[in-house]
């Protein structure tokens, strides 16, 4: 019978996972909160209890070449997490061994990021791409750098982590990670509601935001504002896109890739972001970079993009 591969996505607010085939089919899917669990085992007992009959359906442990996971700060050579400053775990933590302890199938783990990437290049825009960054933009920024047609990941497994370079010296501080000025600080969804409770706190316009409480306030919100015609929800993206524009000039100089890849939920704001975005990287391009380098959105599905770029690492297990 046909392998399966197992794809699970730890994120800083839900884990994503499924089941699937080697051509991609999402076979069996589901999700879990990540913020539930202080703790990283009973964590991991919520997912064997959820994954474990979906294996069951599946065909059973048989079938199952292995498991593959994508997660922040995920150490591809230690098969760690280590200081991820999105999730509620401390310090590092072997979870690679905990989950194939736990399943008894062998477990491959890397950075969400350079899972998406994978996924991307197995399934996805960067099929025949050598060379393109993935840009994850969801509670935090994450990135994958394909090089020559190998995924980055440096001589210790932490390469590309374009989300904490500094974009504003001595900008806002990431409470996470207690440095200032980050990519992630601006434009990330969690970066985005702390751009919009600026910008209203320093701004007299009238704005749709101004009527919602405080701590509602979020990039989706910010996104139905800038839907219904709300100026300064509009500004608000602009200058997110500023922000990320200047950041991917910087990750275009460097790499020289084909296309930059956009994932994850602020993509969801469509041109609101992208047009300032495209703009200003442009502008911060020297001439020989100048028009040559495509902003793509991710074509997969959002939902299934994670699991199967998770999922992608198994196959490529020796």
């Amino acid at each position: 019978m046909e392998q399966l591969a197992v794809g699970i996505d730890i994120g800083g607010t839900g884990t994503k996972y499924g089941i699937v085939d080697r051509v991609g089919n999402l076979l069996f899917s589901g999700e879990m909160s990540t913020r539930n669990h202080t703790e990283v085992m009973p964590y991991i007992e919520e997912l064997y209890q959820n994954i474990a009959p979906l294996i069951e359906q599946a065909g059973g442990r048989g079938r199952i070449k292995g498991i593959g996971i994508g997660a922040p700060n995920g150490n591809y050579y230690k098969n760690t997490i280590e200081y991820a400053a999105n999730l509620p775990w401390k310090g590092i933590i072997p979870f690679g061994k905990m989950v194939e302890d736990t399943f008894k199938l062998p477990v491959v783990l890397t950075n969400d990021a350079n899972a998406a990437a994978l996924g991307e290049m197995m399934y996805g825009a960067a099929q025949d791409m050598n060379d393109f960054i993935m840009i994850t933009l969801g509670t935090g920024v994450g990135s994958g750098i394909v090089a020559n047609g190998k995924l980055i990941y440096g001589h210790d497994g932490f390469a590309g982590e374009l989300g904490h370079t500094i974009i504003i010296p001595d900008g806002r501080l990431h409470d996470g990670t207690g440095k200032r000025g980050s990519l992630e600080s601006y434009a990330s969804a969690t970066g985005v509601r702390l751009n919009a409770l600026e910008f209203l706190e320093k701004s007299n316009k009238p704005s749709l935001l101004r009527a919602i409480p405080i701590e509602q306030i979020d990039s989706k919100k910010v996104h139905e504002a800038a839907l219904e015609g709300d100026e300064l929800a509009k500004e608000i993206f602009d200058y997110t896109g500023k922000i990320l524009g200047m950041a991917l000039a910087n990750f275009v100089m460097f790499s020289s890739p084909e296309a930059i890849i956009l994932f994850g939920g602020l993509t969801k704001a469509g041109d609101f972001i992208l047009k300032p975005t495209r703009e200003h990287m442009e502008a911060n391009l020297i001439k020989v970079f100048e028009n040559k380098v495509k902003i793509l959105v991710s074509h997969l599905k959002e939902s299934d993009a994670a699991i199967l770029g998770a999922s992608a690492l198994v196959w490529e297990m020796k």
